[in-house]
């Protein structure tokens, strides 16, 4: 007999850590390998973790709402192994994690010099020396978990210069904010406990706002000409296809199409660089009652209207199964949200990190318009809103981008071909 251990795996090219939002078996269970054992949240999508052995759970080491680094122990299995086998897993064993540490030649170290902007933030706040921190992540790459151990420990204050002192000194108001005591209660009040999903909904929330700087613009569109062709076809479209053709369908066509004429937008801020994204893969947001998801239309300009109407379809049952999976969350490059089907008709978005950008499409509204022959007429109209990552993008592109997505959108008439 031996006992593994299953460490938290990395579901994602960029994810650095999961929660354990829910686990399937407990102690004493007898799992064959790749069934699955825990349901890990990332991304704000729950991704079941299939077994890496065959054999019997001795200890869950992670706990239900616990976040844990990629590469961090989350059970032990106790599996069946040959004599032969057993010899040198004991040594591994009999090896003290400040040994594998000391000793470690043969460790996976690629990852080491590799800095999330989270990571660097916290550093740089507490002048931390990231070149002496122990990382680990996936390839040796330093966590926020890892930062924030050493800032609860106060290592780090013994070696700080005196300006990073400095640094820290006002931090310590922040530090007394995050442990502010729960509201008093009254009666009638109702006590709602935070979900693994929302949790991470308010994580991600919180990173995006407090390192991204936020700039917005809106820009107005007269949509009377798409909204005439897409009603007059709906109906033939619902029957021939067997789903709807959405209004949603066509904007998002239109900021693709846009994104591939001004690439500035499709980039991400990774902090001594911005990284310009080839791919264009738009994120949509679909909200349940409790929760909201933000899956993944992959390569969206090269999508017919048709195409990108049968993805949101097809994502937002997904959402409303409970079967969105990790890979239909993954690669976002720029967000569309449609923030006009609860009647918004102006709104500023909170940019999905790290992309650079999202633009919220509003409301389609009856107003009356001033034409260019001076006369007043009823057309139909719709706000499109965009947040911006000011460190990535200045306004002169952005007007570029959100222009030329509103000539796409009126010039979409009868002669438009949705296939």
């Amino acid at each position: 007999m031996a006992i593994e251990q299953m460490a938290m795996p990395q579901l994602g090219e960029s994810v650095t850590e999961g929660t354990i939002s829910k686990w399937l078996v407990s102690p004493g269970d007898h799992v064959n390998k790749y069934d699955p054992i825990a349901e890990v949240m990332t991304d704000k999508v729950n991704a079941e973790v299939p077994s890496s052995f065959t054999g019997t759970i001795t200890e869950l080491v992670g706990e239900e709402g616990q976040t844990l680094a990629v590469g961090e122990i989350i059970c032990k299995i106790e599996t069946e192994k040959t004599e032969t086998q057993e010899a040198p897993e004991r040594e591994e064993e009999q090896s003290t994690p400040a040994n594998n540490a000391s000793h470690g030649t043969g460790k996976d170290r690629s990852n080491k010099a590799r800095y999330s902007p989270a990571v660097l933030r916290l550093a740089g706040e507490h002048g931390i020396q990231l070149e002496q921190v122990e990382g680990t992540g996936a390839g040796g790459r330093i966590t926020r978990k890892d930062i924030q151990k050493i800032i609860d420990s106060g290592v780090q204050q013994k070696t700080e210069t005196p300006k990073a002192a400095a640094v820290q000194a006002p931090q310590e108001p922040k530090q007394q904010q995050k442990q502010a005591p729960a509201p008093a209660l009254s009666a009638g009040d109702i006590e709602i406990p935070v979900t693994g999903v929302r949790k991470a909904i308010a994580a991600n929330m919180h990173k995006s706002k407090t390192e991204i700087p936020h700039a917005w613009t809106m820009m107005e569109v007269d949509v009377t000409n798409m909204t005439a062709y897409r009603n007059s076809i709906k109906d033939s479209f619902k029957q021939k296809e067997g789903f709807n053709l959405t209004f949603f369908a066509f904007f998002v066509k239109a900021a693709a199409q846009a994104l591939k004429e001004f690439p500035q937008m499709n980039s991400m801020w990774a902090g001594d660089k911005i990284v310009q994204k080839k791919d264009i893969n738009i994120s949509i947001a679909v909200a349940t009652e409790d929760s909201l998801f933000v899956p993944v239309i992959k390569h969206a300009d090269e999508k017919t209207i048709k195409g990108i109407a049968r993805e949101i379809t097809d994502l937002a049952k997904k959402v409303r199964d409970g079967k969105l999976t990790a890979d239909d969350m993954q690669g976002g490059t720029f967000t569309v949200n449609n923030t006009g089907s609860f009647g918004s008709v102006q709104s500023m978005g909170i940019i999905n990190h790290p992309q650079a950008a999202i633009l919220q499409v509003e409301s389609i509204v009856k107003r009356p318009v001033v034409m260019n022959n001076g006369m007043i007429a009823v057309r139909d109209m719709v706000n499109l809103c965009l947040s911006l990552d000011h460190r990535v993008l200045d306004g002169l592109v952005c007007g570029r981008f959100l222009g030329r997505v509103k000539e796409i959108l009126e010039n979409i008439d009868e002669n438009t071909s949705v296939y």
